[in-house]
């Protein structure tokens, strides 16, 4: 028998948006379908629809974050929710207060749904598996594991550039190993039809048996890695790594497998170059390449706001959904 995937309702709709993995291509096409139609709400006047009025979406970052929570925030606003940010460093989880206490006070506020960073990856796959009926919860990220939402703003992002999937070929450079983001990224991009996955990396920097696990292929040498691609994803190298014995200086982990526009040149010409940021400059590319025609990268920043839109309401208009059924079934 098949176990329902936590992420989905009873009739198939979108609850929870916690990993990329187990959902459907035709749910992912629905994201970007969604968010491409969120694009022009920032070019109103008024950069607001009611879709989520009256809802509260809570900001829960255990981890410390800039962008993907300014992000959220703006998000959540856009779509006339109330934002609720809960500043972790001074609240009572700082105390000894558990997680489960904190998701259970916050539900007792009537919150709708948890926007949740952490370090421990499952942390929010947990609080989905205790969360009241009535709440949705989204992974800003979780340890290693995943970071859905920025995976799906990258595949828009490349949407935008090279609409037809199942005919490019994709290069994820850097720190495969630790990277939630490059988890996410490969699965979305198989589940999209991409044919062609490379990740490029040092040999300490590549998880046993990825390949397999995900169907793509590595390689040690970035320009050979680059070679006839059409999207170069680079990863942010973290520097607590620098020191250990998986990295190389920062000087040399450039000289290997920092993009510069010799090495971009053994891509398609066309090719389009992204960064979930912050970019360490002269770590993972230089600045050429960086503010380059090919660059991306702020593009990446304005579609992750259109694609947070898209999965919040998405999740917060299918528990109205959810609820309204409820109800008909209870009168019936």
């Amino acid at each position: 028998m098949t176990t329902p995937n936590p992420q989905l309702d009873a009739q198939g709709r979108l609850k929870h948006f916690l990993t990329i993995d187990g959902l459907s291509r035709e749910l992912l096409i629905e994201i970007l379908d969604q968010a491409e139609g969120f694009l022009g709400v920032a070019q109103q006047a008024v950069k607001k629809v009611p879709l989520c009025r009256g809802k509260v979406v809570a900001n829960l970052f255990f981890e410390t974050s800039t962008r993907t929570r300014t992000t959220f925030e703006l998000a959540a606003k856009r779509l006339s929710a109330d934002v609720l940010n809960l500043n972790i460093s001074t609240s009572s989880t700082a105390k000894g207060e558990t997680l489960l206490d904190t998701l259970r006070n916050l539900e007792a506020m009537h919150v709708d749904m948890f926007v949740v960073r952490h370090a421990e990856s499952g942390t929010a796959h947990f609080m989905a598996a205790h969360a009241a009926p009535h709440v949705s919860i989204v992974n800003a990220g979780d340890g290693r594991h995943a970071h859905p939402t920025q995976a799906m703003l990258d595949m828009l992002t490349i949407r935008r550039h090279k609409p037809d999937f199942d005919q490019l070929s994709v290069a994820i450079v850097g720190d495969i190993l630790h990277s939630r983001v490059a988890r996410s990224q490969m699965l979305a991009l198989r589940t999209l039809g991409v044919p062609d996955v490379r990740i490029i990396a040092p040999r300490t920097l590549l998880p046993t048996r990825v390949e397999e696990a995900f169907g793509v292929r590595a390689y040690h040498d970035l320009s050979e890695g680059v070679r006839d691609a059409d999207v170069v994803i680079m990863l942010r190298i973290q520097r607590e790594r620098m020191n250990s014995a998986l990295l190389p200086s920062e000087h040399e982990y450039f000289q290997l497998f920092g993009l510069t526009e010799e090495r971009l040149s053994t891509a398609r010409p066309d090719a389009i170059v992204m960064h979930p940021g912050p970019i360490n400059r002269g770590v993972e590319m230089d600045s050429q390449v960086a503010d380059g025609r090919r660059s991306v990268i702020l593009e990446q920043v304005t579609n992750g706001i259109a694609v947070r839109m898209a999965v919040m309401s998405m999740c917060l208009g299918n528990q109205h959904l959810g609820s309204q059924s409820q109800e008909e079934a209870t009168h019936a």
